[in-house]
């Protein structure tokens, strides 16, 4: 199963800090894996589209089957709103691939406070 953690602020201010996605799904053997395939393109999609449309470099940890991420706070407010979109974005677009691939995909989100 893939485990996808996202940390947030805090309820009332819901910034995402962190993500970390680990583990594999599978659904089928290795090369041939759809929700494999979709998780990492989405994930590692979104680590890319932060640092080329935000300008933000994240700091990011990759390996087979695992990708995290702290995400900085910038003194650009606009870069910032920008990561915070784009990340929001992949939220939405794992939530699609766990709505069709639940038993294979767990998202989870946590609050610092």
């Amino acid at each position: 199963m893939i485990t996808v953690t996202i940390e947030r602020l805090s309820a009332a201010n819901a910034q995402i800090l962190s993500f970390a996605i680990e583990g594999h799904a599978k659904f089928a053997k290795p090369g041939k894996d759809i929700i494999c395939a979709g998780v990492s393109a989405v994930s590692v999609g979104t680590v890319n589209a932060i640092e080329e449309l935000a300008g933000i470099e994240l700091p990011a940890s990759m390996k087979s089957g695992w990708l995290r991420s702290d995400i900085p706070v910038t003194a650009d407010a606009a870069s910032n709103e920008k990561a915070q979109l784009l990340l929001e974005g992949m939220i939405v677009m794992l939530n699609s691939i766990a709505a069709s691939y639940g038993k294979y995909v767990d998202i989870r989100q946590q609050f610092r406070e």
